[in-house]
Parts: C-alpha cells; structure tokens; sequence
C-alpha cells in the first residue's frame, strides 16, 4: 500500500564489502537502494541507522551477529515495477527477494515491506 507522499521499501543489512556492487545490480535491475544513515528523513541519521540495525539484530536472537558493522539500507521499487497508484504487484516482491537471495551470504532481511516518506527521486511522468 502507497500513500501520497509514501513508498514500499525493504531493509536489509549487506556487508560493506559489497556494498558498491550490490547496488549496481540492484539499480540495473531498476530497484534504489539508499543508506539509511545518509537519508535527509531523520534529523540524526546516523543514530536511526544504528537503531535499525540493532533492532534487527536483537530480533534474529543473535543469528545476524556477523551484520553487527554492516550498512543499512533501504530498497525501494522504481517506476517499471510499479502500477500507478494501486499496491506494488507480487511479481515486484518476488523480483526483489530473488535478486537478494543471490546475495545470501553479504545479506540479512525479514520477507516483507515497511514504507518511509519518498526518498528524493523525481518520478517519471507518464
């Protein structure tokens, strides 16, 4: 669900080792993906990031340890994956886990979307 002003997103924690090649792929693939600690929508990013990244720690009851110094990021859809103002479709959801999975190893996410204010990318008009 998308309201105005609202996207779908997906956090994921990735490894800065890849982090530059991660997102290359994933932009070629039409996903964004933003470092939440560089987001303009916190007043101290930094520390959202370091919350974010804890809170998804502590919920994986210790099996994330490894991602304890990794960036958060948040994926987001861009405009070939969405139709209009309806919710993103399914196959938009699948496109995205499958390109995670392949990064299985430099990666760690919960199934599912949350949704921040948008992000700064002008949309494309139709």
């Amino acid at each position: 669900m998308r309201g105005p002003g609202f996207e779908n997103m997906a956090t994921v924690l990735v490894d800065p080792a890849v982090l530059d090649d991660f997102e290359l792929d994933l932009m070629s693939h039409d996903f964004r993906v933003w470092t939440v600690h560089t987001t303009s929508i916190f007043p101290d990013a930094a520390r959202a990031a370091m919350q974010i990244r804890r809170a998804l720690i502590d919920w994986s009851n210790g099996r994330w340890e490894l991602a304890a110094d990794w960036v958060v990021v948040w994926i987001t859809f861009g405009d070939s994956w969405l139709d209009g103002d309806d919710p993103i479709p399914w196959p938009s959801h699948a496109a995205l886990w499958k390109k995670l999975a392949e990064y299985s190893d430099n990666v760690r996410y919960n199934l599912g979307l949350g949704g921040v204010p948008r992000l700064g990318v002008p949309r494309e008009s139709a």
